[in-house]
């Protein structure tokens, strides 16, 4: 039997992480260059990406873009692909969560959402699949929610496409999957980010959603490394359409 670490090593890989300036994003673009992987980041903010770049060494190239904009899509995967060639995996990080009750959801607001967390991974990765194709191998990693499955208060507009997400993974598994491409998604739990500030600058908010949890703690940064590794890298080779929680147990309950 060869060496089982081996599965986990993404030397010679390619990877295009989306939303990596900062957060879960962040975190897996750091991941991803530790084992082995040149890393692209997208995001909007130019300082955030070239600490990014700083901190990852020359294994890592930038791409300040707002994924959202649909009509920038070829050129931004042009920009994607011209560091290191076309990208192996991809990691749809990139999400915004207004935290707006059902009558306030503006259209603006609702389209706004829309575009960035669930059209943005479909047609980025619509325009990388080609060249996963003629390879043979590709890695597909949406970031999916708690509220995929669940309705939260303030939530109706995240809570939608996150939904949308979890389906989108679906039906990228069966388009593409014939062609050696996974498609999986990541549902992450409470963790210490921009998008999950306001929850964790309340003690006891952020108690009361720990207590909920078979674990009885949020989420820390470390904990998305192994799941996110195993969707990226050949352990996960015949796993599909599939959404990996990873919430301490908070959707077992």
């Amino acid at each position: 039997m060869a060496d089982p670490r081996h599965l986990f090593d993404l030397t010679g890989r390619v990877a295009c992480v989306t939303g990596a300036s900062s957060g879960l994003g962040r975190r897996a673009a750091v991941t991803l260059a530790a084992a082995g992987a040149e890393v692209i980041g997208v995001a909007r903010r130019p300082d955030a990406l070239q600490s990014l770049k700083g901190e990852i060494g020359p294994s890592a190239a930038v791409v300040v873009a707002d994924v959202a904009d649909r009509g920038a899509v070829p050129a931004l995967c042009a920009a994607i692909c011209a560091p290191f060639g076309d990208p192996d995996i991809i990691v749809h990080a990139a999400g915004v969560n207004t935290r707006e009750a059902a009558d306030d959801v503006t259209p603006d607001g609702w389209d706004a959402t829309l575009a960035l967390n669930l059209s943005a991974p479909f047609f980025i990765s619509q325009a990388l699949v080609p060249a996963m194709r003629k390879k043979g191998w590709g890695r597909i990693v949406n970031f999916a929610s708690l509220q995929t499955t669940r309705a939260f208060p303030g939530g109706i507009a995240y809570g939608a496409t996150k939904a949308g997400v979890g389906q989108l993974t679906r039906a990228m598994a069966e388009a593409w999957s014939p062609d050696g491409i996974t498609a999986n998604a990541i549902g992450p739990g409470f963790f210490p980010t921009e998008l999950t500030q306001a929850v964790f600058d309340n003690p006891e908010r952020s108690a009361r959603n720990a207590a909920q949890t078979c674990m009885h703690r949020n989420g820390r940064m470390e904990d998305i490394d192994g799941p996110l590794l195993f969707l990226c890298s050949q352990a996960s080779g015949y796993v599909t359409g599939q959404i990996l929680m990873v919430d301490g147990g908070f959707t077992a309950k």
